[in-house]
Formats: C-alpha cells, sequence, structure tokens
C-alpha cells in the first residue's frame, strides 16, 4: 500500500501535501472533438445615425464578436452598405460621427478608439489611456476631435487627429466610471456610475463642475447612464439598462425644466426642426417637446426586456410613405425602425448585419439529456442532442448558470441576479426575448425571482438541494455581499433568502448534501471595479432545514475564489480554488487532501464528479482541462487552452467550451 493510500485509510487526519508534489501524467490521449459553435446571434450595443461610404446616410452599429465589427447598413432597405473589422476589439458601447465625417468606436476588452474616414477606412489608434480598458462613450466635439469617458479609472479624454490625446484626469474621487459623455459649445457633460453624478467641463481649460441633482431624485443606486445634448438642452436618464427616468436641463437657463418616467437607452434624437427630440418611452417611441414639455405618442411600439435603441437619428429614405426625413435606429439584434412624422408611416425591418459566435458563459445537462449552452452578453440559449448532434437556438438573456431539477432546467441571468425554470417539453416562449410565434403558450423559460432589490446582479451558482433549487448571487458595482437563496418550487415561493451568508462576499459554487447546502465564496462583486474587503476565499455550510450557517473553513489559504464544488461516490467534498484541488471531510470540517496544479490565484476554475469512471474533471484557472483520480490524486492535463467552462454528461462525456466553441471528450483513459 502506498503512502498516500495508508494515509487514506487512517483518515487523512492532516491536510496532504504530498498529492501536491506528484508531477501530472501524462494522459493517453484522449479523444477531442470540436463540436463547433452552438451560439451565434447579433449584438449591437453603440450605434450612431450619419454619413457613410460615399457621404450616404447610414446607421452605423458596432456588432460585438471576435473581432468586433463596425457595420453601415441603408436605412432604406437593411441592406449591408459596409463592414470593417475592429481588430483587437470585442464589442463597442461607444460609436459617434464627427462634422467633418469621421466615424469613431471605442471599444472595451482593451480601451481602444478606432477612427473610420471614407478615404482611408477604419484606423486603430491605440489605446487613448493606458490605464484604461473601457471606453463607454464617445462625444462628437469640433471638426474630427472626439471626447471619450472611460473605466475602471473614471477618466474623461479627448482625441485630436492633430494633435493626439488629451487626458482630463479622473472626473471624481468617488467614481470609477464616466458611462455617458455629450458635448454642445464647448462644454463636455459626463455622466458617472451610482451614485449618478454630472458634471460640465470645460473643454479648453478642463474646469469642472457638478450639476445640482434634480429635486426630489435619489441618486442612491442609480447611474447617469445617458447624458445627450440637444437643440440646448440636455437629457439625463438615471438608474441603468431598465428603463428609468429622464431629467431635462435647461442650458442656457442653468435649471432642470422637464421630467419622463420609464424612459429607454441608449439615446434621444437629434432635434427637429422645432426642437423636439424622439425617444423610447415606455415601450413606446414618442415626440418630446422639451419647452412645452409634451409628449406625444407615435404608436410604433418596442416589445420585449431590451428595446434601447443602438442609434438613433434622421434619413431621407425614398420611399412613398416616407417623404421628407424619417425617424430612424437599431435595436440590438439588428432590427432597424422607421417612422414619418409627416405620414405616421412606422415599421421594423430585419437589417443584413450578420451574427457572430458569442462565449460560451454556462454548461448544463438539461432534464431531457440535452446539453445546455448559454452565452455572454449577447446572450442566447442553445441545446445540442449529443445522439443526433441537432441544435436549437433562442435568443435568451447572459446566463450565468444552469442545472437541471425535477423535471426543469434552471436558469440563472444577468443583470438583476434573475432566475427563470424551462421545461423542455413544452414550447419556447421567451416573452423578454423571444416570444414564440404560436399564440397563448405561458411564458418558458419562466422567471421565477431575481434579487434586483438587493443589489444582486449574477446568480453565479446553482444547486439541486432535495425538493428545492439552491441559488448563490454576486452583488452590483459598489456592493459586497451575495444572498444565499432556496427555492420551493411546489409552492413557487422562496423558502429563504439571506445576503452576507458569508460577510462581504459572493457565493459562487453549491453543492448539497444530505440537507446542508456547501457554498463556495469570492472575495469579489459582480463587478470587477468594486474592491474587497476580505483577503480570501471561504467555504461554509448551511442548514437547510433549519436555515442557519453550519460552519465556515478557509479551505485555500490566499486564494479569492471558490469557483466549483462537487462531491465524489465516497461522500469527499472537492473543490477548486486558483491553482489548487482540494478535498473535504464535512463531518471533520477541515480539508483532508490537497493537489497543486499552479501557483495561480485565478478566480476562474471548474470542477466536476464522472460517475462513469469515478474521475473528477476540471478547467483550471482559463489554462487547460485536466482529470484527477480522487483516490491518488494522480492527475493529467488532457487538453490546453482558454477553457472557463466544463459539464459532465449522465453519459460519462466531458463537455468544455473555449470561447465560442464546443467540444466534447470521450473514452479517456487518465490513470
Amino acid at each position: 500500500m502506498t503512502l498516500i493510500k495508508r494515509m487514506l485509510a487512517c483518515g487523512m487526519a492532516a491536510t496532504l501535501a504530498v498529492l501536491g508534489a506528484a508531477a501530472p501524467a501524462v494522459a493517453a490521449a484522449p479523444r477531442v472533438e470540436d463540436l463547433g459553435v452552438p451560439l451565434e446571434d447579433v449584438l449591437l450595443i453603440g450605434g450612431v445615425v450619419a454619413p457613410g461610404p460615399g457621404g450616404r446616410t447610414v446607421l452605423w452599429g458596432a456588432s460585438s464578436g471576435t473581432p468586433a465589427h463596425l457595420n453601415a447598413v441603408d436605412p432604406a432597405t437593411g441592406a449591408e452598405v459596409a463592414r470593417y473589422d475592429l481588430p483587437g476589439a470585442g464589442g463597442s458601447w461607444a460609436v459617434e460621427a464627427t462634422p467633418d465625417g469621421s466615424v469613431y468606436a471605442g471599444t472595451y476588452g482593451d480601451g481602444r478608439l478606432y477612427r473610420w474616414t471614407d478615404q482611408g477606412g477604419v484606423q486603430d489608434l491605440g489605446r487613448p489611456l493606458p490605464s484604461e480598458n473601457f471606453i463607454w462613450s464617445v462625444a462628437a466635439g469640433e471638426g474630427a476631435t472626439v471626447y471619450g469617458g472611460t473605466s475602471p479609472g473614471g477618466r474623461l479624454f479627448a482625441y485630436d487627429p492633430a494633435t493626439g490625446v488629451r487626458d482630463y484626469g479622473k472626473l471624481s474621487p468617488a467614481h470609477a466610471y464616466v458611462r455617458s459623455v455629450s458635448y454642445a459649445d464647448g462644454k463636455i457633460y459626463a455622466g458617472t456610475e451610482a451614485p449618478a453624478a454630472v458634471f460640465e467641463i470645460d473643454a479648453a481649460s478642463g474646469a469642472t463642475r457638478q450639476l445640482p441633482t434634480p429635486d426630489g431624485l435619489d441618486t442612491a443606486g442609480k447611474w447617469a447612464y445617458d447624458v445627450n445634448v440637444a437643440g440646448g438642452f440636455l437629457y439625463v436618464r438615471y438608474g441603468g439598462a431598465s428603463p428609468g427616468p429622464m431629467h431635462v436641463w435647461d442650458i442656457g437657463a442653468g435649471k432642470w425644466t422637464g421630467a419622463l418616467d420609464a424612459v429607454h437607452g441608449l439615446d434621444v434624437s437629434p432635434p427637429a426642426a422645432d426642437g423636439a427630440v424622439y425617444l423610447v418611452k415606455s415601450g413606446e417611441l414618442v415626440r418630446y417637446d422639451p419647452r412645452t414639455q409634451a409628449t406625444t405618442p407615435t404608436g410604433l411600439p418596442f416589445t420585449g426586456r431590451v428595446a434601447n435603441t443602438r442609434g438613433i437619428g434622421w434619413a431621407e429614405l425614398g420611399l412613398p410613405d416616407y417623404p421628407g426625413k424619417s425617424v430612424v435606429g437599431l435595436l440590438w439584434r439588428g432590427l432597424m425602425f422607421r417612422y414619418n412624422p409627416q405620414t405616421g408611416a412606422k415599421s421594423f425591418v430585419q437589417t443584413a448585419v450578420r451574427g457572430e459566435p458569442i462565449d460560451v458563459t454556462a454548461l448544463a445537462e438539461g432534464p431531457d439529456h440535452r446539453m445546455y449552452a448559454g452565452g455572454f452578453l449577447n446572450g442566447g440559449f442553445a441545446a445540442l442532442d449529443p445522439k443526433t448532434m441537432n441544435r436549437e437556438f433562442y435568443t435568451f438573456s447572459q446566463s450565468e448558470d444552469m442545472i437541471a431539477h425535477d423535471g426543469k432546467l434552471y436558469v440563472g441571468a444577468y443583470p438583476e441576479a434573475r432566475v427563470y425554470a424551462y421545461d423542455p417539453a413544452l414550447p419556447w416562449n421567451s416573452t423578454e426575448y423571444s416570444p414564440s410565434p404560436e399564440p397563448g403558450p405561458a411564458p418558458n423559460p419562466a422567471r421565477l425571482f431575481d434579487f434586483a432589490a438587493d443589489k444582486q446582479i449574477r446568480p453565479r451558482a446553482l444547486v439541486s438541494a432535495g425538493r428545492y433549487l439552491a441559488a448563490g448571487t454576486m452583488p452590483d458595482l459598489g456592493q459586497l455581499g451575495g444572498v444565499l437563496a432556496v427555492w420551493d418550487p411546489r409552492t413557487g415561493t422562496l423558502k429563504h433568502a439571506q445576503r452576507n451568508v458569508v460577510q462581504d462576499q459572493s457565493i459562487v459554487s453549491l453543492a448539497y448534501r444530505d440537507g446542508v447546502l456547501y457554498g463556495g465564496t469570492s472575495i469579489y462583486s459582480g463587478q470587477s471595479a468594486t474592491p474587497p474587503t476580505q483577503p480570501e476565499a471561504k467555504l461554509f455550510a448551511w442548514s437547510v432545514k433549519a436555515n442557519r450557517l453550519l460552519w465556515e473553513i478557509v479551505p485555500a489559504a490566499g486564494k479569492p475564489a471558490v469557483p466549483a464544488l462537487t462531491f465524489d461516490d465516497r461522500g469527499r467534498l472537492w473543490g477548486i480554488a486558483g491553482g489548487e484541488v482540494f478535498a473535504v471531510d464535512t463531518s471533520a470540517r477541515k480539508v483532508v487532501s490537497r493537489v497543486t496544479l499552479s501557483d495561480s490565484k485565478s478566480a476562474s476554475g471548474q470542477l466536476a464528479y464522472n460517475r462513469r469512471d469515478r474521475t473528477l474533471y476540471g478547467a483550471h484557472a482559463g489554462q487547460d482541462v485536466f482529470s484527477l483520480d480522487p483516490r491518488t490524486g494522480r492527475h493529467a492535463v488532457l487538453r490546453q487552452g482558454p477553457v472557463h467552462q466544463l459539464a459532465v454528461h449522465g453519459s460519462g462525456d466531458v463537455y468544455f467550451a473555449e470561447g465560442p466553441r464546443l467540444f466534447r471528450l470521450t473514452r479517456q483513459q487518465t490513470r
């Protein structure tokens, strides 16, 4: 009997550093099948109506992808006029046209700025501010000058092709985001995250002042999400991605003069000849006159959860029912809308903007034994039959986690930490994202609950817990402390929900056994700009019956997160934290074995137990897929690559994703 086996037989009274010393085994070539891209769709975020190639008016929109693309669409037909790569960018919230005919795109991921001109196409201008990785908004100044707002440093910059970059610095010591930017008559207007603040900056001198808060507005939890200058008025929408209050600042008078409720983002139109603007309010395009404060409906409806404009402006369409100039714009999935103020003509047209592969953020076997995948940002929801390889795809929200429970697939969605139940035996009908063409079916997935009121955004952990479903969440920007929730599907109610089960830590993994929930935490919020207060992640045990914390320990010193937990067939609880895999004796409440894969302190990782071959499979810090024998600690790298999602199917096959591509590992020989 080996030393390790003797110590196992004795109950492993002490944590085993011995396992960590074992070198990874060389796995006999596993069979890896590339299953392709399960999720593909259009996601437009930033956009503007402006001259395009040849000077003709087009709808500009940035589509997320690898790389992102800058698309020009004909507003009369929806046809593609042009499509340009934005190399090194994943997508863009910030697209704007300047008076000289340039179109700029500020991007996320690497915080790069791009400039399109009719003569030169797209030019990569690099990172205006090396410290910033996200350009949230850009605004046209004079000539070819553009102003931009960033995170995580909450900075404002200007770019002029003649003089280069000017850094205006950090606008506010209390804010990490300059979320929205606009410009008029020598002044830059910039809005921040919660608590919302709006600043006026003199473009020449850099002098800054904060505008007063509108009377009666509580800015706690609200962002100055959109700011738009139009016709001498500043329109500020407070809140977040969902509809919220808009307040109107009269720039000349220096005061707030109007307000509207339930306004959608992201922009208002440039003013008509009489100064009125068009915007989306309560699911309808409306005309708003800032001088009389009158709102006039158009009868053009916007349905579903996401009805924010991706660029809105004016264009001559040359169509019989659309004389003169019409209001035109894009929506997030590439749908174009049109409205003519003279005739009242209105329509939606699906444009030719091409879909892009979507990174997989969640994988799970469903109750129907299909593999389900959820996507990042633009979301999407795909089901794959492992036997026939037939696929189904639906438009849906970004998924954080999925789990099968009692005949349904439960899905945790971003933002607002929403949880849904999907019944594969019934027709798909997401009333928020993709309504069924068949009249009458109930929502499916059905929205069960959310934790927006608790300032939560990511339901990162779901687990089947006896008759219950348990969920663990991550909070929004500026918040710490996740929620542990227990849902009773039989009664359709929350049995229990509690924040800060572990103080100032999110709940990012869950496992269940014999009436007890085991949770792994993260010191981080659901938004990376929130600084943690705790030094390391914890593992805790929670009594479902008694609704109380039983114990908590630090399973891996110095690690910021325990992103995955799973039980083996002997009742031992396994977890991963950075480059360490550990086993816990839950009765003794301590770690009894440990395998060191690397010295990584990554918050990313996956771990699942395969009952077919009694082996653990995991994704390690976005570096590789590995197998681990829980009896011996012997482990092997099965595939190197940027893997963050992994799940074991009941057949014994292991599924994992590298970005948008899905793979299947079969017939592993790892011992």
